[in-house]
């Protein structure tokens, strides 16, 4: 089959690493145009046009994905199958190309956490699994026919680049396994199940990710753990903004005002919570490196927090 890969961040290229490898003949990568990055501005390109290039794969960064050139390009390639990987939305003239249409690799067991974020908000919402499904392209997004699915457990204490690494190479290995029953043409296409009650895995923003200290103690450490290490939960220390990447809970239900603060000012900081308190172990105040808790109250004690 002729293939054209789908994707920008690295979540997408071990799927298009693991289809290399195993000769899967992908004729062309489309991916995010390059853009200035970081504070010198230097021209960016994606995890994923730095690996095509790298095996000599013809890549694509088109700005618009309706625009008659672009179509007239991706025509050209004549492809059998499209597949996509941590993509933006496509246009149907674009999805409906090949004729044995274009799959996408989700991160998460569907119909459950449709939408940007769905590792993060599996750990915001406490889940004890989630999943990788792949599942063919429709108009509404995520909503497509399930072609297969892998459960993944969720510990206690991952966060999201835990659960990221391990659902980036189990999708690999599903989205090749995906690959082979199209190519022979034995494969099953399961219309996802609209009668359950569905959560759904919206974009973060930074001005959500705030810390709310009323809320009981394990929500608000799933809450940390769900965003870690990025984009950060965070929370205002010495009058500044301070990320907190990891936390452990202490059981305590003393009548302190949640968000009051307390430290031995050597080994422990304390957040008073809803129900207890949470005990920060790896922070990162504005202007400052990240730091382990006892390094950082090395430089800080509860006077001036």
């Amino acid at each position: 089959m002729r293939i054209i890969f789908m994707g920008t961040p690295e979540f997408a290229v071990e799927s298009l690493k693991v289809l290399v490898e195993n000769h899967c003949n992908i004729v062309a990568v489309i991916t995010a145009p390059d853009k200035p990055v970081g504070r010198g501005q230097k021209t960016g390109t994606s995890a994923v046009k730095n690996y095509a290039l790298s095996v000599n794969i013809p890549v694509l960064q088109p700005e618009k994905l309706k625009s008659p050139e672009f179509l007239e390009e991706l025509k050209s390639y004549q492809a059998d199958l499209q597949i996509v990987v941590a993509f933006r939305m496509l246009p149907e003239v674009v999805w409906n190309m090949p004729a044995l249409g274009t799959f996408n690799l989700h991160a998460s067991l569907l119909p459950q956490y449709r939408g940007a974020a769905p590792i993060n908000w599996a750990i915001i919402n406490g889940e004890k699994e989630t999943g990788i499904t792949t599942f063919f392209l429709k108009h509404e997004i995520d909503t497509g026919s399930i072609i297969f699915q892998e459960k993944e457990p969720i510990s206690t204490t991952d966060n999201v680049s835990d659960l990221y690494e391990r659902l980036m190479k189990k999708g690999a290995d599903l989205v090749l396994k995906t690959v082979h029953a199209i190519e022979e043409g034995n494969y099953p296409q399961i219309a996802q199940q609209e009668d359950v009650e569905i959560k759904h895995a919206p974009k973060i923003f930074k001005e959500t990710c705030e810390i709310n200290w009323q809320l009981p103690s394990e929500q608000i450490y799933n809450f940390i753990r769900g965003l870690a290490p990025y984009p950060a939960a965070w929370t205002t220390l010495a009058g500044k903004n301070c990320k907190v990447f990891k936390t452990a809970i202490i059981r305590d239900f003393s009548p302190e005002k949640p968000g009051n603060i307390f430290s031995d000012n050597k080994k422990y900081l304390y957040f008073r919570t809803g129900d207890g308190f949470l005990s920060i172990e790896e922070l990162q105040l504005e202007g400052k490196k990240r730091m382990l808790i006892d390094e950082f109250l090395r430089g800080f004690t509860l006077s001036d927090l």
